[in-house]
């Protein structure tokens, strides 16, 4: 049968969000259990019953909060059936990290799903809907110390800022796949700084030349690419 969990990615930690840096088995989980998701596939969904192919999972981002995995699959139920729709919340608060994924039963009843849903307003968001990077439509990974990371530096945030308002920000520009402010260890505060990590280059420069130098709570945001980290060891 279908059912999820919110993700092996997500028990890593409130910050921790579909980390691409690392291996396939921090993508998401589409078959262990959680009850954060709406299964409403077709009947006889049961043993025997085919997967929906990898390419019919999308990702769904900039959702208003008060959207649940309910809600998620009867908005996707315009575009086909709806095998499953999960909404990812935060572990500890329970609140919506404001995206989630949505499966279909078909490969075009996803692409319409794109078609319908992709830059759709609902209570004045723009939705990101795209495929959920799908196994099969993509490259052979290259050794992972070589792969390339979207990962940009953002300072001089308003205090207030928190992971989740940070993600939502960057989200209006492409996909997420971790969005962290740094706090200081002893007093828990933002240290009015934080990282953000895109899906593809043309995100995360889209995403700067549209937030560089951008007011956010008075203040002047400095956005551009974070620099490398030095790598330990020899």
């Amino acid at each position: 049968s279908c059912v999820a969990q919110t993700s092996d990615w997500e028990q890593e930690g409130p910050s921790a969000v579909l980390d691409e840096e690392g291996s396939d088995a921090q993508e998401p989980s589409w078959d262990a259990q959680d009850s954060g998701f709406a299964d409403v596939g077709a009947e006889g969904a049961g043993e025997g019953f085919p997967e929906p192919p990898e390419e019919a999972k999308l990702y769904v981002g900039n959702l208003p909060y008060d959207v649940d995995s309910e809600k998620l699959a009867q908005i996707f139920q315009a575009a086909g059936v709806v095998e499953m729709a999960e909404v990812i919340y935060f572990r500890d608060s329970g609140r919506s990290r404001g995206f989630g994924f949505v499966t279909m039963s078909t490969v075009e009843e996803a692409e319409k799903a794109v078609e319908m849903f992709n830059n759709h307003q609902l209570d004045g968001r723009n939705l990101t809907v795209n495929i959920a990077a799908p196994r099969g439509s993509r490259p052979e990974r290259p050794p992972q110390e070589f792969q390339p990371s979207f990962r940009i530096y953002v300072g001089n945030l308003p205090w207030d800022v928190d992971d989740a308002r940070l993600e939502q920000l960057f989200s209006e520009h492409g996909k997420v796949l971790n969005a962290r402010v740094v706090s200081d260890r002893e007093t828990g505060r933002s240290r009015g700084f934080g990282f953000v990590t895109m899906a593809s280059e043309a995100e995360m420069n889209d995403a700067i030349s549209a937030l560089d130098g951008q007011t956010m709570g008075g203040r002047a945001l400095r956005v551009s690419v974070a620099e490398e980290r030095p790598r330990r060891g020899f």
